[in-house]
Protein backbone atom coordinates (compact mmCIF):
# COMPACT_ATOMS: atom_id res chain seq x y z
CA UNK A 1 0.00 0.00 0.00
CA UNK A 2 1.03 3.68 -0.76
CA UNK A 3 -0.39 6.84 0.86
CA UNK A 4 1.52 9.41 -0.24
CA UNK A 5 0.39 13.44 0.58
CA UNK A 6 1.81 16.68 -1.51
CA UNK A 7 1.76 19.63 0.34
CA UNK A 8 1.42 21.70 -2.93
CA UNK A 9 1.67 20.77 -6.81
CA UNK A 10 4.35 22.37 -7.45
CA UNK A 11 6.87 20.29 -9.63
CA UNK A 12 4.12 17.38 -10.20
CA UNK A 13 4.93 15.40 -12.86
CA UNK A 14 2.04 13.10 -15.08
CA UNK A 15 3.86 10.26 -13.93
CA UNK A 16 3.28 10.78 -10.38
CA UNK A 17 -0.71 11.05 -11.26
CA UNK A 18 -1.25 8.78 -14.17
CA UNK A 19 -3.21 5.89 -13.27
CA UNK A 20 -3.89 7.18 -9.59
CA UNK A 21 -6.88 7.70 -7.21
CA UNK A 22 -5.98 12.03 -6.16
CA UNK A 23 -7.64 13.79 -3.36
CA UNK A 24 -7.41 17.08 -4.12
CA UNK A 25 -8.09 19.79 -0.73
CA UNK A 26 -7.99 23.81 -0.92
CA UNK A 27 -10.11 23.91 1.87
CA UNK A 28 -9.79 27.59 2.00
CA UNK A 29 -11.77 28.22 0.11
CA UNK A 30 -11.75 26.46 -3.27
CA UNK A 31 -12.99 23.20 -3.15
CA UNK A 32 -15.09 23.95 -0.20
CA UNK A 33 -16.87 26.12 -2.60
CA UNK A 34 -16.99 23.39 -5.44
CA UNK A 35 -18.78 21.23 -2.70
CA UNK A 36 -21.00 24.18 -1.93
CA UNK A 37 -22.44 24.78 -5.30
CA UNK A 38 -22.75 21.29 -6.27
CA UNK A 39 -24.64 20.63 -2.97
CA UNK A 40 -27.13 23.68 -3.70
CA UNK A 41 -27.39 21.98 -7.47
CA UNK A 42 -24.86 23.32 -9.85
CA UNK A 43 -24.77 21.13 -12.99
CA UNK A 44 -21.20 21.27 -13.10
CA UNK A 45 -17.59 23.52 -12.16
CA UNK A 46 -15.40 24.22 -15.28
CA UNK A 47 -12.44 24.80 -13.24
CA UNK A 48 -9.29 27.03 -15.17
CA UNK A 49 -5.75 28.93 -14.82
CA UNK A 50 -6.73 32.11 -15.07
CA UNK A 51 -9.29 34.95 -15.55
CA UNK A 52 -8.49 35.48 -19.07
CA UNK A 53 -9.14 31.89 -19.72
CA UNK A 54 -12.40 31.87 -17.55
CA UNK A 55 -13.42 34.90 -19.79
CA UNK A 56 -12.57 32.97 -23.45
CA UNK A 57 -14.35 30.11 -22.09
CA UNK A 58 -17.94 31.64 -21.11
CA UNK A 59 -18.06 33.27 -24.59
CA UNK A 60 -17.32 29.75 -26.68
CA UNK A 61 -19.67 28.56 -24.36
CA UNK A 62 -22.31 31.44 -24.76
CA UNK A 63 -25.11 29.77 -22.96
CA UNK A 64 -27.05 31.60 -19.97
CA UNK A 65 -26.61 28.80 -17.89
CA UNK A 66 -22.96 29.70 -16.99
CA UNK A 67 -21.77 31.93 -14.43
CA UNK A 68 -18.67 33.53 -13.87
CA UNK A 69 -16.70 32.82 -10.63
CA UNK A 70 -13.26 32.95 -8.50
CA UNK A 71 -11.28 35.42 -6.87
CA UNK A 72 -7.79 36.74 -7.13
CA UNK A 73 -5.90 37.81 -3.68
CA UNK A 74 -9.34 36.16 -2.04
CA UNK A 75 -11.60 38.91 -3.61
CA UNK A 76 -14.18 38.17 -6.42
CA UNK A 77 -12.92 39.30 -9.78
CA UNK A 78 -14.43 42.29 -11.35
CA UNK A 79 -17.41 41.46 -13.82
CA UNK A 80 -17.87 37.65 -12.01
CA UNK A 81 -20.66 36.75 -10.98
CA UNK A 82 -19.76 34.93 -7.67
CA UNK A 83 -16.30 34.97 -5.84
CA UNK A 84 -15.10 31.98 -4.52
CA UNK A 85 -16.85 31.45 -1.53
CA UNK A 86 -19.07 28.74 -0.18
CA UNK A 87 -21.68 31.17 1.54
CA UNK A 88 -22.29 32.82 -2.41
CA UNK A 89 -23.02 29.01 -3.97
CA UNK A 90 -26.96 29.37 -2.76
CA UNK A 91 -29.38 27.60 -4.60
CA UNK A 92 -30.89 30.18 -5.82
CA UNK A 93 -28.00 31.87 -7.45
CA UNK A 94 -26.23 28.27 -8.39
CA UNK A 95 -28.87 25.30 -9.19
CA UNK A 96 -28.84 24.06 -13.17
CA UNK A 97 -25.62 26.18 -13.42
CA UNK A 98 -22.43 25.49 -14.57
CA UNK A 99 -19.49 27.47 -13.18
CA UNK A 100 -16.66 28.55 -14.49
CA UNK A 101 -14.58 28.76 -11.70
CA UNK A 102 -10.61 30.42 -11.61
CA UNK A 103 -9.18 31.04 -7.78
CA UNK A 104 -5.73 31.62 -7.17
CA UNK A 105 -4.22 28.20 -5.47
CA UNK A 106 -7.09 25.67 -5.84
CA UNK A 107 -8.04 25.59 -9.28
CA UNK A 108 -4.12 25.27 -10.47
CA UNK A 109 -4.14 21.79 -8.34
CA UNK A 110 -7.29 20.40 -9.46
CA UNK A 111 -6.03 21.21 -12.99
CA UNK A 112 -2.71 19.78 -12.24
CA UNK A 113 -4.59 16.00 -11.63
CA UNK A 114 -5.39 15.72 -14.84
CA UNK A 115 -4.30 12.13 -16.13
CA UNK A 116 -5.23 10.64 -13.09
CA UNK A 117 -7.59 7.37 -12.71
CA UNK A 118 -10.12 9.45 -10.89
CA UNK A 119 -9.52 13.21 -8.88
CA UNK A 120 -12.21 14.00 -5.85
CA UNK A 121 -12.00 17.60 -4.32
CA UNK A 122 -12.16 17.49 -0.52
CA UNK A 123 -12.75 19.65 2.44
CA UNK A 124 -14.46 19.49 5.88
CA UNK A 125 -18.01 19.45 4.19
CA UNK A 126 -17.53 16.49 2.51
CA UNK A 127 -14.90 14.66 4.54
CA UNK A 128 -17.46 11.48 5.52
CA UNK A 129 -17.83 10.63 1.52
CA UNK A 130 -14.36 11.58 0.46
CA UNK A 131 -13.05 9.16 3.22
CA UNK A 132 -15.14 6.41 2.44
CA UNK A 133 -14.02 6.54 -1.54
CA UNK A 134 -10.21 6.79 0.29
CA UNK A 135 -10.49 3.49 1.80
CA UNK A 136 -12.49 2.20 -1.40
CA UNK A 137 -8.89 3.36 -3.29
CA UNK A 138 -6.62 1.98 -0.61
CA UNK A 139 -8.70 -1.83 -0.38
CA UNK A 140 -8.77 -1.77 -4.18
CA UNK A 141 -5.87 -0.03 -5.64
CA UNK A 142 -3.61 -0.31 -2.93
CA UNK A 143 -2.93 3.20 -2.52
CA UNK A 144 -3.73 6.95 -3.40
CA UNK A 145 -2.48 10.44 -3.73
CA UNK A 146 -3.64 13.31 -1.44
CA UNK A 147 -2.69 17.09 -3.53
CA UNK A 148 -2.90 19.96 -1.28
CA UNK A 149 -3.07 23.12 -3.09
CA UNK A 150 -0.99 25.01 -0.64
CA UNK A 151 -1.04 28.89 -0.54
CA UNK A 152 1.38 30.35 -3.30
CA UNK A 153 3.69 27.32 -4.19
CA UNK A 154 4.11 27.33 -0.40
CA UNK A 155 3.07 24.39 2.54
CA UNK A 156 -0.31 25.75 4.50
CA UNK A 157 -1.58 24.39 7.36
CA UNK A 158 -4.96 24.28 6.58
CA UNK A 159 -4.56 22.11 3.93
CA UNK A 160 -2.47 19.62 5.68
CA UNK A 161 -4.71 19.19 8.35
CA UNK A 162 -7.13 18.22 6.54
CA UNK A 163 -5.19 15.82 4.55
CA UNK A 164 -4.20 14.51 8.12
CA UNK A 165 -8.29 14.01 8.47
CA UNK A 166 -8.71 12.70 5.39
CA UNK A 167 -6.02 10.24 5.84
CA UNK A 168 -6.99 9.47 9.45
CA UNK A 169 -10.86 8.85 8.33
CA UNK A 170 -9.80 6.41 5.95
CA UNK A 171 -7.20 4.33 7.44
CA UNK A 172 -9.43 3.57 10.47
CA UNK A 173 -6.24 2.76 12.41
CA UNK A 174 -2.56 3.09 12.85
CA UNK A 175 -1.61 0.07 11.08
CA UNK A 176 -1.45 1.43 7.54
CA UNK A 177 0.23 4.22 8.75
CA UNK A 178 3.55 2.29 7.39
CA UNK A 179 2.54 3.50 3.62
CA UNK A 180 2.63 6.84 4.65
CA UNK A 181 5.12 9.24 3.23
CA UNK A 182 6.70 11.84 5.59
CA UNK A 183 4.37 14.54 4.02
CA UNK A 184 1.31 12.18 5.15
CA UNK A 185 2.44 11.68 8.49
CA UNK A 186 3.13 14.84 9.27
CA UNK A 187 -0.61 15.92 8.50
CA UNK A 188 -1.31 12.71 10.61
CA UNK A 189 0.94 14.38 13.52
CA UNK A 190 -0.99 17.84 13.02
CA UNK A 191 -4.56 16.12 13.62
CA UNK A 192 -2.81 15.09 16.88
CA UNK A 193 -2.06 18.61 17.84
CA UNK A 194 -5.32 20.12 16.94
CA UNK A 195 -7.35 17.29 17.68
CA UNK A 196 -10.99 17.42 15.70
CA UNK A 197 -12.09 21.01 16.37
CA UNK A 198 -11.52 22.27 12.22
CA UNK A 199 -11.91 26.00 13.14
CA UNK A 200 -8.68 26.27 15.37
CA UNK A 201 -6.14 25.19 12.27
CA UNK A 202 -8.28 26.86 9.39
CA UNK A 203 -8.41 30.40 11.64
CA UNK A 204 -4.83 30.14 12.51
CA UNK A 205 -2.93 29.41 9.09
CA UNK A 206 -1.57 32.21 6.76
CA UNK A 207 -5.33 31.85 4.55
CA UNK A 208 -7.25 31.57 7.23
CA UNK A 209 -5.86 34.56 8.90
CA UNK A 210 -5.80 36.92 5.79
CA UNK A 211 -9.71 36.05 5.63
CA UNK A 212 -10.60 37.58 8.45
CA UNK A 213 -8.40 40.13 7.75
CA UNK A 214 -10.56 40.94 4.89
CA UNK A 215 -13.73 40.05 6.66
CA UNK A 216 -14.33 36.95 5.43
CA UNK A 217 -14.53 34.89 8.83
CA UNK A 218 -17.84 33.50 7.69
CA UNK A 219 -16.15 31.91 5.05
CA UNK A 220 -13.98 30.12 7.48
CA UNK A 221 -16.56 28.83 9.98
CA UNK A 222 -18.26 27.50 7.06
CA UNK A 223 -15.64 25.49 5.84
CA UNK A 224 -14.87 23.97 9.23
CA UNK A 225 -18.50 22.61 9.19
CA UNK A 226 -18.09 18.65 8.87
CA UNK A 227 -20.04 17.32 6.46
CA UNK A 228 -22.15 20.40 5.59
CA UNK A 229 -22.16 19.76 1.65
CA UNK A 230 -22.61 16.00 1.61
CA UNK A 231 -21.69 15.64 -1.77
CA UNK A 232 -18.33 13.85 -3.56
CA UNK A 233 -17.34 15.80 -6.77
CA UNK A 234 -15.28 13.92 -9.49
CA UNK A 235 -12.67 15.56 -11.59
CA UNK A 236 -13.35 14.37 -15.21
CA UNK A 237 -12.66 15.44 -18.70
CA UNK A 238 -12.03 18.92 -16.67
CA UNK A 239 -15.70 19.19 -15.32
CA UNK A 240 -16.25 18.99 -11.43
CA UNK A 241 -19.70 17.18 -11.12
CA UNK A 242 -21.58 15.07 -8.18
CA UNK A 243 -20.12 11.28 -8.60
CA UNK A 244 -22.58 8.20 -8.59
CA UNK A 245 -22.56 7.04 -4.74
CA UNK A 246 -23.03 3.48 -4.51
CA UNK A 247 -26.14 2.96 -1.69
Amino acid sequence: MKLDVLFTPAGLTLAEVQGRTVFVIDILRATTSMCAALHSGAKAIIPVASTEEALRLVQTLGSEDVLLAGEKDCLRIEGFQLGNSPREMTEQAVRGKTLVLTTTNGTKALLASQGAAAAYPVCAGNLTLAAERAREALEREGGMLVLCAGRGGAFSLDDAYAAGRLIAAALGSPRGRRSCNDAALASLDLVRRYGDNWERPLRRSSAGRELVRLGFAGDVAAAAQLDAYPVLPSFHERRVTVAAVPV
